[in-house]
């Protein structure tokens, strides 16, 4: 792992601004190259908020997010998630095959610049035991186990950096789960020390089997004892 964290939440904070509720306490984070994270805590301890946080899906009440050690400016977000991709537990797609969700994409500004792959598209669904016919299955068609493995195609296909997995495999039968772990474990390994993952899971066995650290959240905070020590400004 490098000096410079991939990403890094410094003294990031939510609020609810309706209740006035602090959803995430003052958050000091670093996510290095290569690391693989679980979050693990109970429901409403604020552990989507947080994730949804480090992909800047919402806005911050205080402190900024680092990527590869400068400031996310308002112009970066769609560079920055096209980098730190959000997976969340109900996906939502499109109307259509599995095909035309994994085209979407590429009809994005952020994407214009790489085009959509159909043999790299089948290689994944290969991966996640899958037949052929799978591109060709409606989405209205699909289980749960494969709407979500089509959305996590869906992003594993741009080759992101960075991935936050918002427990992706809660609800799915066991087949389905194994599939979703060997699709980020094979993300993973294809492009090892330079890739990074969080993984928030109720399961603590799959915490242990999708990750080398284990964070804790209770109430809006990350257990400190686990967070990594404070970042350096790289010198110049």
């Amino acid at each position: 792992m490098t000096d410079i964290p991939l990403v890094l939440a410094d003294g990031i904070v939510r609020r609810d601004a309706l209740r006035g509720q602090t959803l995430l306490q003052p958050t000091r984070f670093a996510l290095g190259a290569g690391e693989r994270v679980a979050i693990t805590g109970p429901s409403g301890s604020g552990k989507s908020v947080f994730l949804r946080a480090l992909a800047l899906l919402d806005p911050l009440d205080a402190g900024s997010i680092l990527w590869h050690g400068a400031p996310v400016s308002r112009a970066a977000i769609p560079a920055y998630r096209r980098n730190v991709a959000y997976i969340r537990q109900r996906p939502a797609l499109l109307d259509g095959t599995v095909e035309d969700n994994l085209r979407y994409p590429f009809e994005l500004r952020a994407y214009r610049d790489v085009r959509f792959d159909r043999d790299l598209a089948a290689s994944l669904v290969a991966q996640a035991g899958r037949g052929g016919g799978f591109l060709d299955k409606r989405a209205s068609e699909l289980s749960g186990g494969e709407a979500q493995i089509t959305a996590l195609i869906r992003v594993l296909q741009l080759a992101p950096q960075v991935l936050l997995l918002d427990e992706p495999t809660a609800s799915l039968d066991p087949e389905s789960s194994r599939a979703i772990e060997g699709l980020v474990r094979a993300w993973f390994d294809a492009a090892r020390g330079a890739r990074a993952s969080i993984w928030v899971s109720h399961d603590p066995a799959q915490a242990a089997r999708m990750s080398e650290r284990h964070l804790t959240m209770r109430a809006g905070t990350l257990d400190e004892s686990a967070l990594v020590p404070t970042h350096k400004e790289p010198s110049r």
